[in-house]
């Protein structure tokens, strides 16, 4: 309840700042300045400690005249970070040169280490900071960010997935976004979470390696509470998290949990999982032993219909979409069997298996007469025996729509049959 409340706490402040926007941005705007500012601070209170030793060592090694790659990988492992900052500037130092505040933020955020830029770079910010100087916001809000703790020895990796999945809740509420963009409240992801891995006495050996992926990762809400339930009971188990993600913001607010947290922030891949042209299924010929997601509700896959339909016409069950394709308006099977393609054999069959616990609405269960797209993935997936159950939800479990939910809890543990 504690950890709860201080999460609570912060949620708001961040948004009281926000509310310094006013006038040069409307609320459903405050977003594309308030979530990379809410990184950056995060990313600055990480670093501060060895900023100093950093910055003389960074200036020693650059005196040597080594490679930018030989700098970093040195500069992380002398210091123990997964990511480093070599500008002279912090958010408390930044406030010391106001009429130079624009170019001096760009100059901090330029300075980060190659992993983690390439995050910051998702959310465009540099657009940003013109706009806020020349409203005069830019010096009032680092003054206001520069004074929240978000180190996390103060706020936990955990709680700050609540800030931020808070703080992401609100702004789609401002936006009036559709069902279909919503993201997954915490209770819907804890009740998943004991589903999928209940049971599963492998995870309690020690030392086991797991993987656990979700191809619409979001914010990495699955994914985090995924690795502290099974952390929980088996401190030694060896998690390797796996993600995707189409919305730049959200991969770049994950990026930068998976870089604090020393995750390999390459298994979080930005793009579109099931290929629209440009992007692609960034995890491809890889097994999972869990996999979880909550894929939009109600969203036609004409960006992707091409690839996909490509891939079903000439691959078959040899590529992700071989039981069929459903109506063009609703892609969420599409997803099921993206994960399904991923499964490990049944132990019976000489694999580890796997289990996937997946959040739909009414149409993937309901949807589609006899013979349809919808209705041949329904029967295929029955057929093989891997459906474990489905779980309904209560209405208006999911922010700003009231329709009807479900969890599907589909394995490859006990199946009598294999994978077609």
């Amino acid at each position: 309840m504690k950890d709860q409340q201080n999460y609570k706490n912060h949620s708001d402040l961040i948004w009281k700042i926000a509310n310094l926007l006013r006038g040069p941005y409307r609320p459903p705007q405050y977003r594309k300045v308030m979530l990379p500012l809410v990184v950056l601070r995060r990313l600055d209170c990480v670093l501060e400690a060895s900023k100093k030793e950093v910055l003389a060592e960074h200036h020693a090694l650059t005196a040597k005249k080594l490679g930018d790659e030989v700098i970093e990988k040195t500069l992380n492992r002398k210091f123990k970070l997964n990511f480093h900052n070599t500008s002279r500037f912090t958010f408390a130092t930044l406030l010391d040169d106001p009429p130079n505040l624009a170019a001096n933020l760009v100059n901090y955020m330029a300075g980060y280490s190659g992993k983690a830029r390439k995050i910051i770079d998702h959310f465009k910010f540099e657009e940003e900071i013109e706009k806020l100087n020349e409203a005069n916001r830019l010096f009032e809000i680092i003054k206001e960010f520069a004074d929240v703790d978000l180190h996390p020895n103060h706020i936990p990796n955990i709680a700050m997935g609540y800030i931020f999945e808070d703080l992401v809740r609100r702004f789609n509420e401002q936006a009036n976004e559709e069902a279909g963009d919503h993201f997954t409240p915490r209770e819907v992801i804890n009740l998943m979470v004991h589903l999928l891995y209940t049971g599963e006495g492998d995870i309690y050996k020690q030392g086991i390696v797991r993987t656990i992926y979700d191809p619409t990762c979001g914010t990495g809400g699955m994914l985090s509470v995924s690795e502290e339930y099974i952390k929980e009971q088996n401190p030694q188990a060896n998690l390797q998290l796996f993600g995707q993600e189409y919305n730049p913001e959200s991969y770049a607010i994950c990026g930068s949990d998976m870089l604090i947290k020393g995750e390999d922030v390459d298994n979080i891949i930005f793009g579109d999982t099931l290929g629209d042209g440009k992007t692609r299924d960034g995890h491809p010929d890889k097994k999972f032993h869990y996999m979880l997601a909550n894929p939009p509700f109600g969203v036609e896959w004409k960006p992707e219909q091409d690839t996909v339909t490509k891939e079903y016409e000439e691959l078959g069950f040899k590529g992700r979409f071989g039981p069929g394709l459903p109506r063009i308006n609703d892609g969420a099977l599409l997803f099921l069997l993206h994960m399904m393609a991923k499964m490990y054999p049944a132990p019976a069959q000489g694999g580890e298996g796997s289990r996937i616990a997946i959040v739909f609405n009414g149409s993937p269960l309901f949807t589609g007469d006899a013979g349809s797209g919808e209705s041949n993935i329904r029967r295929w997936i029955i057929e093989k025996d891997y459906l474990e159950a489905i779980i309904a939800l209560p209405n208006q479990m999911f922010y700003n729509t009231g329709i009807f939910t479900y969890i599907w809890i589909v394995s490859r543990h006990y199946c009598r049959m294999g994978f077609a």
